[in-house]
């Protein structure tokens, strides 16, 4: 199961409060109900346990091991906001059927226009199902119709990591 996260500073209080919690996602609507009855006086409710879940977002995954696999994805665009929220759209239809792990998606600032998305998933195999759900299908078509040129793949098997903090 995907661990999620919240966090205050999001929602700001009169407490200024800062802290960022995770965890699987009933233990962490619990526990964040919990804090905000305590820290930030809210009464707690069915109204608020909704709000907390509707916060939630994937906690970003950074172990990644020997035998992943990584997708590099460069795209070319004029209209980057709406393919950001084409990505928003296929996370929620896809749901609990997605194999990729995390991803990032920077801007090329030498070549306006220009992006890169990494996405890793758990092996090749779990990229080749990720690839072949209607759901990315249809998210590609219309990230299609988005480019200025065709998107560029490299499929890379990953061979070590090296952690750097």
């Amino acid at each position: 199961m995907t661990r999620k996260y919240v966090d205050c500073r999001e929602t700001p209080s009169v407490s200024g409060c800062t802290l960022t919690m995770s965890g699987e996602e009933d233990e962490l609507v619990r526990a964040a109900v919990r804090h905000m009855s305590d820290v930030h006086g809210h009464p707690e409710s069915d109204e608020l346990r909704e709000a907390v879940r509707r916060d939630l977002h994937d906690e970003p995954v950074a172990d990644t091991k020997r035998g992943a696999f990584v997708q590099l994805i460069e795209f070319h665009t004029d209209r980057i906001e709406e393919i950001e929220r084409l990505a928003q759209e296929w996370a929620e239809a896809i749901g609990a059927e997605r194999t990729a792990r995390w991803a990032v998606v920077g801007a090329d600032r030498d070549r306006p226009g220009t992006y890169v998305e990494i996405v890793e998933f758990p092996s090749r195999e779990a990229a080749m199902a990720n690839s072949a759900h209607p759901v990315t299908a249809r998210f590609a078509e219309n990230v299609g119709k988005l480019s200025t040129e065709e998107p560029r793949f490299v499929n890379l098997e990953v061979r070590h990591t090296t952690d750097f903090s």
